[in-house]
Parts: structure tokens; C-alpha cells; sequence
């Protein structure tokens, strides 16, 4: 058989190579990537800053917690991203402890209720394990009753310690959340941790709730190859008859 590509031709293919790099994970648009969950955390409101902006929404995110394992990780994945995170309109900043930061989510609810907003709405993200979840019932309790921006919503990151792990006692945080009237989704995956995520807020922005999303260790501590698109999370809203008023 013969060999119709000259030397020189393989060459020129063989040189053809694409760049990589690890910032790939956060800023590809479309296909396949390799994220762990604690990074898949990281790219969802990245993600949901393009779905906004496609929909012709300004928005921003406002993002704290406390850190605490399973997702201990996550402020030093958000703070190595910051440039990234700014260039999508969000900020990042870490709680003097979770029920602190759960009060200053529920602050970035209520902007479009005064005069001088620059945004329509901001999507609010809180995080942290059990006890903080524990701490933050009272702030939770009534940010949930008060309700949530519709072009905003506020998603609740619950890292859950079943086997006691690293934690002095074991946690599971739905039994709060059910007592406070909000929803709780349970991701088993990393493909789930950001698809559920993009759920999450727009469950919040349709009911008025604050919605509530588990993390366990086995979903933040694995990585996966997830598919991520602009388009791949689609919304089918329910036709209710809203009270006057709201």
C-alpha cells in the first residue's frame, strides 16, 4: 500500500495541536470537561451568568459561607478563579461565620425593593457543612419567608458528614430544611451537582423559595467528565394562577 502524505505534510499535521489549559474546565461553552465537584460548584454560577445573559437578563451572584468539609475546598477554588468570577459579574466573599453569611444572601434578595439597583436581580449561594446549616436556621427561616428576587434566587450549598467523617457528629440537613419549609434537592452525581444547581435557582426565582442543595463527600472529593452547554438544562414552568399581588 502506498503512503500518499509526504514528510512534510505529516509535519504540518503533527504540529496542529490544540491548547490547553486548565482554566478549560470553567471557560469551555460546549461539550465535555473534567471537574470534580467541589469545581463543578465553582462553574455553576459562572454557567448561569451566560444562561442570564442569553435570556437578556442582568444579573449578578453574591457568594459566602463558611468552609467545613465535604466542601472545604470550595472558598479556595472560588478565590483561585477571582478574575474569572469578576469577568461574569461575581463576587465572592467568604462569612465571618455561616449565619453572618446567610444573612448577607438574604440582603442580596432584596435589591430591585430600593431605588439605585444596578442589576434586576442577584442569585444568592450560601455554603457550608451541618452545624452551619444548624447555626443559620433562624436567618434561613425568615429569608424564606420573606422570599426570593424573581430574577434573582437564593440556593442553599449544604455539606452533609453521614458517617461522621470529619465531623463530631453525624449530619444530615433535610430534617432542618423540611421544618423550614424548604425544598431540598439531593445531586448523586457531578453532572448532577451542576445541572440540580441550575435547577435549584430557578425553582427559587419561580416559587419564591429559598431551595436547599446536599453535598456529600463522595460527589465533592470525585471528579468526572460532565457535559456543559448553555442550552443543556431546559425549564418547563408549571401554568398556576398567582394571588393578586404576588
Amino acid at each position: 500500500m502506498t503512503d500518499n502524505v509526504t514528510s512534510p505534510q505529516r509535519a504540518a499535521d503533527n504540529q496542529v495541536k490544540k491548547q490547553v489549559s486548565l482554566d478549560d474546565r470553567y471557560t469551555t461553552l460546549k461539550g465535555r470537561v473534567l471537574l470534580s465537584g467541589i469545581q463543578a460548584l465553582v462553574r455553576l454560577p459562572i454557567d448561569q451568568m451566560r444562561m442570564d445573559q442569553s435570556r437578556g437578563l442582568n444579573t449578578a451572584t453574591f457568594i459566602s459561607g463558611y468552609r467545613g468539609s465535604p466542601l472545604g475546598g470550595y472558598d479556595l477554588q472560588l478565590s483561585r478563579a477571582k478574575k474569572l468570577l469578576g469577568q461574569h459579574n461575581i463576587r465572592f466573599q467568604p462569612g465571618v461565620n455561616e449565619e453572618l453569611a446567610a444573612t448577607a444572601v438574604w440582603g442580596s434578595q432584596q435589591v430591585g425593593l430600593f431605588e439605585g439597583a444596578e442589576v434586576d436581580g442577584v442569585c444568592g449561594i450560601w455554603y457550608g457543612k451541618t452545624p452551619g446549616v444548624d447555626r443559620s436556621c433562624d436567618a434561613f427561616r425568615h429569608a424564606n419567608a420573606a422570599g426570593s428576587s424573581p430574577k434573582g434566587g437564593a440556593l442553599i450549598v449544604a455539606g452533609d458528614d453521614h458517617g461522621c467523617k470529619s465531623s463530631s457528629y453525624p449530619g444530615q440537613s433535610e430534617f432542618a430544611f423540611v421544618d423550614m419549609h424548604i425544598p431540598v434537592l439531593n445531586p448523586a452525581t457531578v453532572q448532577e451537582v451542576l445541572d440540580y444547581g441550575h435547577y435549584g435557582l430557578e425553582l427559587s426565582r419561580f416559587s419564591g423559595c429559598w431551595v436547599a442543595m446536599i453535598t456529600l463527600a463522595e460527589n465533592m472529593d470525585s471528579s468526572a467528565t460532565v457535559e456543559v452547554g448553555s442550552q443543556r438544562v431546559q425549564f418547563t414552568y408549571p401554568e398556576i394562577e398567582r394571588p393578586e399581588g404576588g
